[in-house]
């Protein structure tokens, strides 16, 4: 099972310099993939914790690439509607590209109306233009030449595509993945609340052709009960989880190592290795 966690890419300690010393803790601890999260106009009653300071994930991303080597990267998800398709695309390629192909992206349409007002994006549309990027993202992928609003263009560079988690709830996130995507991102840490959704979607994807779906739970694992965060991580494994992403909290590079190795050690002990 894949062990990943958030790098807060919000609020107070998402500094430079502390993005940078928990990368680096990270990308020499073993741990399997870094996560950000997506916000771009977060309103002053939503700022509790954040204080709305929210660093953009792609451009996040890419910092990131020019100082690991080794560790997984990926969005947890991108709220794909804020963005333009194309230059999500292009986004999307070039970081996988500098990377040497270690990025996954969490997609996901979004829900907070505020923002969507903020980018000027009609919110009703969300799920339809999530849809309409993802297709130009798989065409990119696909095809040195590309055609969109009626120009035929270039695209490079074409690196193997990353693979696209479609993140929310069963079972629009899951029907989106069947016919979009590789994989799921909930936002559910309850094995038992899981089980029948992977086993739904896993059928899914076998009767369209693909492989068995990554499922990486977005949720925060009980580390301050090793016991019971090894229980929780091997009934998400039984359920047909395949990674976890934990989202605990931190305030800095000291504390983000000590959530590392505690994750480590439960990952160990739970013997999914």
């Amino acid at each position: 099972m894949r062990m990943g966690v958030y790098l807060r890419n919000f609020g107070p300690v998402s500094t430079p310099e502390n993005i940078a010393a928990c990368a680096q803790v990270a990308e020499s601890s073993g741990l399997d993939d870094l996560w950000l999260s997506d916000h771009i106009a977060i309103p002053p009653e939503e700022s509790e914790g954040s204080g709305g300071r929210y660093m953009e994930p792609l451009a996040t991303l890419a910092f990131l690439v020019g100082i690991t080597r080794r560790i997984g990267i990926g969005t947890a998800v991108l709220i794909v509607p804020y963005r333009p398709a194309l230059v999500t695309a292009k986004w999307i390629a070039t970081i996988q590209e500098l990377s040497n192909g270690r990025l996954t992206i969490g997609a996901a349409v979004g829900w907070m109306e505020s923002e969507f007002r903020a980018a000027g994006v009609d919110h009703k549309r969300r799920g339809a233009i999530t849809d309409e990027t993802l297709k130009l993202c798989h065409e990119c992928f696909a095809n040195d030449e590309v055609e969109s609003n009626g120009h035929r263009f270039i695209f490079k560079p074409r690196p193997r595509r990353p693979k696209f988690l479609i993140g929310g709830a069963a079972p629009h996130a899951t029907n989106r993945a069947v016919s979009l995507g590789d994989g799921w991102i909930p936002t559910e840490g309850d094995p038992d609340k899981l089980r029948e959704p992977i086993a739904v979607l896993s059928e899914q994807m076998k009767q369209v052709g693909k492989p068995t779906p990554d499922v990486i739970p977005l949720t925060v694992l009980p580390l301050e009960d090793t016991d019971a965060a090894v229980a929780r991580l091997r009934g998400l494994a039984e359920a047909g989880v395949t990674g976890v992403i934990h989202a605990g909290k931190y305030e800095s590079a000291s504390e983000f190592e000590a959530i590392v190795d505690q994750l480590l050690t439960v990952r160990s002990k739970a013997k999914l290795d």
